[in-house]
């Protein structure tokens, strides 16, 4: 009744085996791995252009203003004359974010003649 399956002997190649989980890592990596590691260097990126006045939320919802920043941590202001040290790696986003004073910039010289 069995005679035409291979219940207990061996199939053949293992190669389509091989190749079926390199497919599997394959998407896994592009599913998982790589976009975990874009959203890291994000929030490093984010993390290092703090400076004061930006407005931020910490990854435990507290709502602050950056008063200073050092390489390891960043001062909050989190009430009129409250402030907190944190952790750089403890803000989560940055609400509103100072922009540096520009250079004015002249568009179109005069030109002196002679």
């Amino acid at each position: 009744m069995w005679k035409g399956l291979n219940v207990g002997g061996n199939s053949g190649s293992a190669f389509p085996t091989i190749i079926m989980f390199a497919l599997l890592f394959g998407l896994m990596y592009f599913m998982f791995i790589r976009p975990q590691a874009k959203r890291r260097k994000e929030a490093e990126s984010m993390q290092k252009s703090l400076g004061a006045g930006d407005k931020v939320i910490t990854i435990g919802g507290l709502y602050g203003t950056v008063v200073s920043t050092d390489d390891e941590s960043v001062t909050l202001e989190i009430a009129p004359g409250v402030t907190a040290r944190y952790a750089r790696q403890a803000v989560g986003r940055v609400t509103e974010q100072v922009k540096a004073p520009t250079e004015h910039v002249v568009d179109n010289p005069v030109k002196e003649e002679k």
